[in-house]
């Protein structure tokens, strides 16, 4: 499971604005409806809830357990159904074939290695349906070069304190986000503390789009700022639409 106490607090501290951005970057893209549409990674589900109120058909799948029980959550608290999976991206063996996958929030930065994130496209690969599409983000390296290298957040509230650290790592474009919770316990007065390490690794562009035509995809469209610009040397997130 890759989160576990951060999972809530990640939900809570999210941007909203950033599911909006989300919603308008698919939704031109993808402006049919009727489509059966495979949210990987979906996390906390919110991302699929609007797909949702938006009209288009969408199942959820996660590796967390945690993340899939806020998903249900909002789903029920929004009055739409989501069908949920829980599994893991490597193996989408039992799912079936569909119109649209997306996978957000940078996800497919949180494989260990190319050859992972070879196998988890070919995986996708084979659930599109003919002229299927990939719609997917990732950080860029000036992202795990530039700006995550000494990155601190700290959060505090009347129950709870967290602290984030990133640091870059020996690999490639790769760092570590090293997460500390103090939870408090209950009405005493007392603190737990919890720590999490999450490894997060990107790649330079072409090492993408050669992977995505190795394994079948015909046709990539990249872009920055959610598809509305042009990426250049200094764009942090990518942005992939990629045709079966």
């Amino acid at each position: 499971m890759i989160y576990q106490t951060f999972a809530k607090l990640y939900d809570d501290l999210m941007d909203p604005a950033m599911y909006d951005q989300w919603l308008d970057f698919v939704s031109k893209r993808q402006p049919e409806k009727k489509v059966d549409w495979l949210d990987l990674a979906c996390g906390s589900g919110r991302l699929a809830v609007k797909l949702i109120q938006s009209g288009y058909q969408v199942s959820g799948f996660d590796l967390s357990e945690e993340m899939l029980a806020l998903a249900d959550e909002h789903a029920q608290e929004a009055g739409v159904t989501l069908p949920l999976i829980q599994g893991n991206m490597l193996d989408l063996s039992e799912l079936d074939q569909y119109d649209v996958i997306s996978c957000f929030a940078d996800s497919f930065c949180y494989l260990p290695n190319d050859h992972d994130l070879k196998v988890c496209f070919t995986q996708v690969f084979h659930h599109l349906k003919p002229n299927g599409k990939l719609l997917f983000d990732v950080i860029s390296p000036y992202q795990t070069d530039e700006i995550y290298p000494g990155y601190m957040y700290n959060y505090v509230d009347d129950q709870q304190a967290f602290l984030w650290t990133t640091y870059q790592t020996e690999e490639p474009h790769s760092v570590e986000h090293d997460l500390t919770f103090f939870i408090k316990n209950g009405t005493k007065n007392t603190y737990s503390k919890i720590n999490e390490l999450h490894h997060e690794r990107t790649y330079d562009l072409n090492t993408y789009l050669t992977l995505l035509e190795a394994v079948g995809f015909k046709n990539t469209h990249v872009s920055s700022n959610f598809g509305n610009s042009s990426i250049d040397d200094k764009s942090t997130r990518w942005f992939f639409e990629s045709t079966k």
